[in-house]
């Protein structure tokens, strides 16, 4: 099921979106759909680890021990 949304965008970023639609020949709408999904996932990514930092339950690894454990 899909739902119309209207949204106003500057005159520039509108700009952009229709010549990257053009030169690619995909609708302007999958393009927004694709970077509202894409912002949606990385908001809710950098609000977990936002909780996870201030929980004082969470233990914080450094960037060695990550690199270790991955082995990297």
């Amino acid at each position: 099921m899909t739902l119309l949304k209207a949204f106003r965008l500057p005159a520039g970023l509108a700009n952009r979106l229709s010549s990257l639609a053009k030169a690619t020949r995909r609708s302007e709408t999958f393009y927004v759909t694709d970077a509202l999904a894409n912002y949606l996932e990385d908001y809710a990514d950098a609000q977990i680890a936002k909780d996870r930092f201030n929980d004082p339950k969470s233990k914080i690894v450094s960037g060695a021990e990550l690199r270790k454990r991955l082995g990297v």
